[in-house]
């Protein structure tokens, strides 16, 4: 009776995709879950568009990927787990985006899933939506996993020395940073140039083109679009802008910690908008540039002749924020540390750095602040680490994390082997020859 009604469950299923679209089937059933051809080209053109190269081998991955999900998807039901709406449309949007980028339009979206768009993205947003879930569900398994120093000590010995990173040359730096005197007259040429600009786009011109001609900002590659996003997203000045316009409409000035814009209000879902903008930052005159970088090799004069020490003098004249309390201390926003690898300094950082010995102070120098401001610096190298094997002493939080991420990796593997001794899978033949980790036909 029960493989009679494991049979009919497929069987219907098969015959309600089928109404919708021929080209569509089921490959497999996990509980009360289907898993259908078309979400698997959906991963697959996930993958493609990113330019990876999608093989025999990995499609059977995805496959076995997706029959865990809908494990997870099962239990994380039964959980009551919820996931946030406006995330799932954004993801949605972002999705759709990489298709029609790689497929060449909207209509050839369409058809290649032989669907109209609205079932495309309704689809879509039930993947999405099952994807967080699942991913919440995963979180929620390991949670509870709890490494400690002893354990990190012992997974390091277990482990052969050369199965660990090679980690590239660090740098450990500090810096003292000043922002270009108040330069009235760049403000005022920015403000005159967003002003020609937004007269023109009223006038008719697009204001996608104009923002690929004139915008600093990266999105002006995609004519300034920033995509369907909730509010939080923005700061404050911007936010306030963008939500205040209606569609179609084109905003007035704005200042933010990043410059100056005009922003074009695309489209509006719920809380969510899809702005474009236009992006120009003030450029200093040469005048205003020496006067920063003359104060700076002043103070930089005074730290050589050990009159100041560094770190006083971050207190007493850097304008960085993010520095000022921590000695000039610079924390890489990618590891929460204080070692940067080349590929993470801001190159004009780099350059000046790879000649520099520890302990040595450099000349003034323009960069760039984390908002992409123009901003001048004098660095000290606190300190160099050379390229070596990772290991307990210099490099305890990766060896932390990769003996977290075992642990964590037994530990869900353990609940996925229980649930597919438990749990009723049906996998469509055709799929039998699939080469997979785990034994999934019963």
């Amino acid at each position: 009776m029960r493989s009679l009604a494991l049979l009919l469950c497929i069987t219907s299923l098969n015959l309600a995709v089928a109404q919708q679209n021929v080209l569509d089937k089921v490959i497999a059933v996990v509980g009360n879950e289907a898993i259908l051809e078309s979400d698997m080209e959906q991963e697959i053109m996930q993958l493609r568009a990113q330019g990876q190269m999608v093989d025999d081998n990995l499609r059977c991955e995805i496959f076995e990927n997706l029959l865990v999900q809908k494990l997870l998807l099962a239990q994380a039901k039964i959980d009551s787990l919820a996931v946030n709406d406006v995330a799932v449309e954004q993801e949605v949007e972002q999705r759709l985006r990489y298709f029609t980028m790689q497929l060449g339009s909207a209509q050839k979206v369409e058809e290649y899933w032989h669907k109209p768009m609205f079932e495309i993205k309704e689809q879509m947003r039930k993947m999405v939506n099952d994807n967080n879930l699942t991913q919440q569900m995963r979180m929620k398994i390991v949670e509870g996993v709890v490494i400690t120093p002893r354990d990190v000590e012992l997974f390091y010995k277990s482990m052969p020395t050369d199965s660990f990173p090679m980690i590239p040359e660090q740098f450990v730096i500090q810096q003292i940073a000043k922002y270009p005197p108040s330069g009235s007259e760049a403000r005022y040429l920015v403000r005159e140039k967003l002003l020609e600009l937004r007269e023109r786009a009223m006038k008719g011109e697009k204001f996608s083109t104009l923002a690929v001609m004139y915008s600093e900002d990266g999105s002006a590659r995609r004519g300034g679009e920033l995509g369907l996003s909730p509010r939080e997203q923005f700061v404050k000045p911007f936010a306030d802008a963008g939500w205040s316009l209606k569609q179609g409409q084109v905003s007035q000035i704005v200042e933010t910690e990043f410059g100056y814009h005009i922003i074009q209000c695309i489209e509006i879902q719920g809380d969510m908008r899809n702005l474009r903008h236009i992006l120009i930052r003030p450029k200093f005159s040469s005048e205003t540039q020496q006067r920063a970088t003359q104060q700076l090799d002043s103070v930089a004069q005074l730290i050589r002749a050990d009159s100041m020490t560094f770190e006083s003098a971050v207190t007493n004249f850097s304008e960085d924020k993010s520095t000022r309390m921590s000695g000039g201390h610079v924390i890489n926003q990618e590891t929460q540390t204080t070692r940067f690898d080349k590929d993470q300094l801001v190159p004009t950082d780099y350059k000046v750095l790879r000649d520099m010995k520890v302990g040595e102070v450099s000349l003034p120098f323009a960069s760039q602040d984390a908002s992409g401001n123009e901003i001048f610096k004098v660095i000290k190298l606190k300190e160099l680490i050379p390229v070596h094997r990772a290991n307990l002493v210099q490099d305890y939080m990766v060896i932390h994390d990769d003996a977290q991420n075992r642990k964590q990796q037994e530990t869900f593997e353990s609940w996925v082997q229980k649930r597919i001794k438990t749990a009723i899978i049906i996998i469509n033949p055709e799929m039998h020859s699939c080469k997979m980790q785990r034994s999934w036909v019963k």
